[in-house]
C-alpha cells in the first residue's frame, strides 16, 4: 500500500499549536507503520459523499482525515474533531474527467447548505465582464476546473474569483490566475494512466517511502515558496539563457522561489557544475541554504555542488584563497572619519556630504586609483558636474583617505570585491561556473564587476533575481556599462502567493506601476494578482506615542486571540532607536520579543522586532510598522546629508520603497502606525477612490 500525503493536510498541520503538531506526527508515524493498528480508532465519515474518508482519533478532540483505498493510505486534513468532519463532509478526492489528474474537490452542494457563497452574492448588475466569461466549458476543463463548478467560475467577477480561488483544486485556480494575467490558458498535459502521477497531482500530493521520509515531510511543511512553482516560475527554471537574465517581479511573487529551482536544476545539470547562490546578507543565505538542502532531498550528490553564501562572506574567502591574508573590512565610522580628515587638507574645504556621496559612488565604488583614473571615470547618476580642475583639486582627499585607511591594515569592501574581480579576470580557470543571485538590485557596481570575474562565460552563467521596487540600499547605474546586459532577458512575474490581495493592492500604491532602470529595462508591476483575500490595512496615526502603543497592542492581542502565534508577528521601525516603542508594544501585550540582528535570528514563539532594512527577506502572518512618523519616513538625517539634486531624489524615492520592503513581509494583516502628523508616504495606502 502506497502512503501518500497532500499539502493540505501539511497546511492544516502548520496550523495547529506546537503541542497539538507533536501528537498528530505520532499517530502518523503509527498509521504509516500499521495502518491497522487498534489504537488509531478509525471511523468512515458517513455524511460525506466520498466513502473513502476515514478519521482517525489523535487526540480528545483532534482528528486526522485520511482518504483510504485498497491500494492508498493518503494523509489529507487534520484539524478539531467538528471542523475535521465537516471539512471531509464537503470533499471529494478523484481524477479530473479531462485533465486525468487526482483533485482534492470541495462539494458544490455541500458549500450552499452552509451559506451562499460569496463570490456569488458579491456579484454586481454594472461594471466589466467577468473575466472567464468568454471561455468555454472545454476551455474550463482543460484548466481543471471541476465540472460543477463551471458556472461559477464563468460568472465569477475579478473581485469574487479571488473568494471563489480557494474553494477550487489549487491548479484550476493558479491557471486561471494566469489567464487573468496574460490572456493565455495553460494546455492540459497528457493524462497519465495513474492519475497522482499527472504533474498538477505532483505538486500537491507526495508519496512518502519510510518513516523517516514523513519524519522529513512533517518537520519541513509543504512550503507553497519553495517547492510549488507555477508555469511562469518553472519556464525561468528550466529555460537556458545565451546571456545573463534576470527574474523581477514586486514583493511575494517567488523570484526567491524561482532562484532556488534554477539553482538546483543547474547543480543537477552536469557532475562538474560548480553553482554558486547568494544574496547580500548573512541571514537570507543562511534560510536559502536550509531551503536548498530540503529541495534538493535525497539528491545527495547535488549538494557538493551548490555553495550559499552572501556576497560579502564569499568575497573574503576568494580574498583569502587569491592572496593568502585575510580582509579585514573598515568600519563606516573610520572611513567617516578618514575622509573627515583628509578634508582639511584643501583649502577650500569640500561640502562634507558630497565628499561622502563621492567616495561611495565613484571613487571607492569604481576603485578610482589615480587622479588620471579620476578624470576619466563616468559618474552616471551624478547631478553635479565636476570639471577636471574641480575634480584635481578634490583627488587628495581622497588619496589621502584611502592611505589612512590601509596604514591601519584595513580594506574597504568594493577593494575587497575589486581585488578578487582583478585576480580572477585573468585568469581562464573560474571558482564558479553557474551564479545564481537573489536580491538583486541592490548590488553595486563593485559586486556587478566581482560576479562577472568569478562566473563562467558559457551559458546560463550569471541568473539574477529582483525588484527595482525594492531596491534600499544602492544607487542606480547602468549595468550595460559593466558587461552584464539583460535586455531582451528579463522577465516580470505576475501572480503574488505570499501577500493578500488587500495588502498588495495598498503596499503597491506607494509605487509607480512600472519602473525602468539606467539601462532601460522595464519592470512593468501592473497586472499583478494575488491568490488570496484577507482584512484590508489599517493605518492609524495617533495623537501621542501613547495612544500609538496603545493602538498596536489592540491589533497584536486580536491577531493572538485569533490563533495567530507570537512567533509570526513582526513589528518593523525605520531606526534603532525607535526599537523602543516596538519593546512598549510587546511588553503592555504581555508577551516576549526577540529582537533581529544581521546575524539572523529564531523567534521560537516570540514576537520578532527590528529595523525596516533587517525586515528583507522575512515573513510574517501579522506584521505592524510602527513609528512611521514625520521625521522618520523619509529619514531627515538622509534628507540632510544628501549631496545633490538626484541624491535628494533618490533618499525620497529609497525611503519610500523600504517602507513598501516592510509592509509587504505581511502576509494576512498590516498595520501602518505613527504619531501625528505622520509620514507623508501614510496617504498612499488610503484606499483608492471606488
Amino acid at each position: 500500500m502506497e502512503f501518500r500525503i497532500a499539502d493540505t493536510f501539511t497546511d492544516a498541520l502548520a496550523r495547529l499549536p506546537a503541542a497539538d503538531q507533536k501528537a498528530v506526527k505520532t499517530s502518523a508515524f503509527d498509521l504509516q507503520t500499521n495502518p491497522e493498528h487498534p489504537g488509531l480508532q478509525m471511523h468512515r465519515i458517513e455524511q460525506s459523499k466520498d466513502r473513502n474518508f476515514w478519521s482517525v482519533r489523535v487526540s480528545r478532540d483532534i482528528r486526522i482525515i485520511v482518504h483510504k483505498t485498497e491500494a492508498s493510505m493518503l494523509l489529507a486534513y487534520v484539524d478539531h474533531h467538528d471542523k475535521a468532519y465537516q471539512w471531509a463532509e464537503r470533499r471529494r478526492i478523484e481524477a479530473h474527467p479531462r485533465t486525468g489528474a487526482i483533485q482534492i474537490v470541495e462539494v458544490r452542494e455541500r458549500v450552499e447548505e452552509i451559506a451562499l457563497p460569496l463570490f456569488q452574492a458579491a456579484q454586481k448588475p454594472a461594471g466589466p465582464p467577468p473575466p472567464f466569461a468568454a471561455l468555454s466549458d472545454d476551455d474550463l476543463m482543460s484548466a481543471g476546473v471541476p465540472q460543477d463548478w463551471l458556472a461559477d467560475v464563468r460568472a465569477a467577477s475579478e473581485d469574487g474569483f479571488l473568494d471563489l480561488a480557494p474553494r477550487l483544486p489549487a491548479e484550476a485556480a493558479e491557471s486561471l490566475l494566469q489567464f487573468a494575467t496574460t490572456g493565455e490558458l495553460k494546455k492540459p498535459a497528457p493524462a497519465p494512466a495513474d492519475p497522482f502521477a499527472h504533474p498538477d497531482a505532483l505538486r500537491r500530493f507526495r508519496v512518502v517511502e519510510n518513516v523517516e521520509e514523513l519524519r522529513q515531510a512533517l518537520d519541513y511543511p509543504w512550503d507553497k515558496w519553495m517547492v510549488f512553482l507555477h508555469p511562469s516560475q518553472r519556464d525561468l527554471v528550466q529555460r537556458n539563457f545565451s546571456g545573463p537574465a534576470r527574474a523581477a517581479g514586486s514583493a511575494g511573487t517567488g523570484k526567491t522561489v524561482v532562484a532556488l529551482h534554477r539553482a538546483v536544476r543547474l547543480a543537477q545539470s552536469s557532475p562538474d557544475a560548480r553553482v554558486l547562490l547568494t544574496t547580500f546578507s548573512d541571514p537570507l543565505a543562511a534560510a536559502l541554504e536550509q531551503k536548498v538542502r530540503v529541495l534538493a532531498g535525497p539528491d545527495a550528490g547535488v549538494i557538493p555542488r551548490i555553495r550559499v553564501a552572501s556576497l560579502n562572506t564569499i568575497a573574503a574567502e576568494l580574498h583569502e584563497l587569491a592572496f593568502g591574508q585575510r580582509s579585514h573590512v573598515a568600519r563606516d565610522e573610520l572611513v567617516a572619519r578618514a575622509l573627515e580628515m583628509a578634508g582639511e587638507l584643501v583649502e577650500p574645504k569640500p561640502n562634507a556630504n558630497f565628499v561622502r556621496s563621492e567616495w561611495a559612488n565613484v571613487v571607492d565604488a569604481w576603485q578610482v586609483g589615480s587622479v588620471e583614473d579620476y578624470l576619466a571615470v563616468p559618474r552616471l547618476g551624478r547631478k553635479m558636474r565636476l570639471g577636471s580642475k574641480q575634480r584635481e583639486r578634490l583627488w587628495p582627499v581622497f588619496a589621502a583617505a584611502r592611505r589612512t585607511i590601509e596604514d591601519r591594515g584595513f580594506f574597504t569592501w568594493p577593494r575587497v570585491f575589486s581585488s578578487v574581480a582583478d585576480f580572477f579576470a585573468k585568469r581562464s580557470e573560474k571558482p564558479f561556473t553557474h551564479i545564481v543571485v537573489d536580491e538583486a538590485q541592490d548590488l553595486g557596481v563593485p559586486e556587478l564587476r566581482f560576479l562577472a570575474a568569478i562566473s563562467g562565460a558559457g551559458e546560463n552563467a550569471l541568473f539574477f533575481a529582483g525588484d527595482l521596487g525594492q531596491r534600499i540600499f544602492q544607487q542606480p547605474f547602468s549595468w550595460s556599462a559593466l558587461g552584464i546586459d539583460i535586455r531582451g532577458r528579463s522577465t516580470t512575474l505576475k501572480v503574488n502567493y505570499r501577500t493578500s490581495h488587500q495588502i498588495r493592492r495598498a503596499a503597491d500604491r506607494l509605487l509607480p506601476a512600472s519602473l525602468r532602470d539606467v539601462d532601460g529595462v522595464q519592470d512593468n508591476r501592473k497586472g499583478t494578482v494575488s491568490v488570496f483575500n484577507g482584512p484590508e490595512p489599517s493605518v492609524v496615526v495617533a495623537p501621542s506615542e501613547v495612544a500609538e502603543i496603545e493602538a498596536v497592542v489592540a491589533f497584536v492581542k486580536a491577531a493572538v486571540e485569533e490563533g495567530i502565534d507570537p512567533g509570526e508577528i513582526g513589528l518593523f521601525v525605520r531606526t534603532p532607536d525607535l526599537l523602543s516603542r516596538a519593546r512598549a508594544v510587546v511588553k503592555v501585550a504581555g508577551f516576549e520579543c526577540v529582537e533581529l540582528t544581521d546575524r539572523g535570528h529564531k523567534t521560537d514563539g516570540r514576537i520578532a522586532i527590528g529595523t525596516m532594512h533587517l525586515a528583507k527577506g522575512l515573513e510574517f502572518k501579522v506584521v505592524a510598522v510602527v513609528a512611521c512618523d514625520d521625521d522618520a519616513l523619509p529619514l531627515r538625517a538622509r534628507v540632510e546629508a544628501a549631496a545633490d539634486e538626484v541624491e535628494l531624489e533618490d533618499v525620497y524615492e529609497t525611503e519610500r520603497q523600504l517602507l513598501y520592503v516592510a509592509a509587504t513581509r505581511a502576509r494576512d494583516r498590516l498595520m501602518i502606525s505613527a504619531t501625528a502628523p505622520g509620514s507623508e508616504y501614510l496617504q498612499d495606502f488610503a484606499p483608492a477612490d471606488p
